[in-house]
């Protein structure tokens, strides 16, 4: 049996004339060919869903009926099926039954593994970071932050234009660090 919801039936019924069968029809078409699926309100419009991921949606406008298929290469979504302006121009049903296979198929194939980016080197530490580090006793508290962290008090210290810049910010980094905290730590949530 089919897992409907009442807000669908709402939602055809207020369609207007032309749009209810358009409507129906398309809701019965999914219901017979992908019989698991449940229905669903998103963003505002009816959908069906199968195992949680999005399959195919509807939609009524004054004028047409939309209907799409989630994650389609072959149309972007509506193709053919972006204004159905009455009963008879809907697809015929092959095509219909063509794109919820192809759709259902799309959702049950494994996503391909998209491989890591290569993790970025920590720059050389410079040698004015590295005098100050040592004599407030900060050195090991830096080389035990994470790589990442590390990485952002170099890069912002290396990409002072100036020479009193530079110094200005390795007094701030050397506190921070003895402070236990991160460069951007005022935008970590804590």
């Amino acid at each position: 049996m089919p897992t409907t919801d009442p807000r669908i039936d709402q939602h055809i019924a207020n369609a207007g004339e032309f749009a209810r069968p358009i409507l129906e029809r398309f809701r019965a078409l999914v219901h017979r060919e992908v019989p698991d699926c449940v229905e669903a309100i998103k963003w505002g419009m009816p959908h069906f869903t199968l195992g949680g991921k999005n399959l195919a949606g509807m939609a009524a406008f004054k004028a047409h009926v939309s209907i799409f298929f989630h994650n389609d290469e072959q149309s972007g979504g509506t193709g053919p099926f972006r204004k159905i302006a009455s009963p008879d121009d809907f697809p015929e049903e092959t095509v219909v039954v063509e794109r919820l296979t192809s759709a259902v198929a799309r959702l049950a194939a494994p996503k391909p593994k998209v491989p890591r980016a290569a993790i970025k080197p920590v720059p050389e530490l410079p040698e004015a970071f590295s005098v100050a580090l040592t004599g407030a006793g900060h050195a090991e508290r830096f080389a035990a932050m994470p790589p990442g962290q590390r990485r952002e008090y170099i890069e912002w210290i290396v990409e002072a234009k100036t020479d009193p810049t530079r110094d200005k910010r390795i007094a701030q980094a050397v506190e921070w660090i003895g402070e236990g905290k991160s460069r951007n730590w005022k935008y970590q949530n804590c």
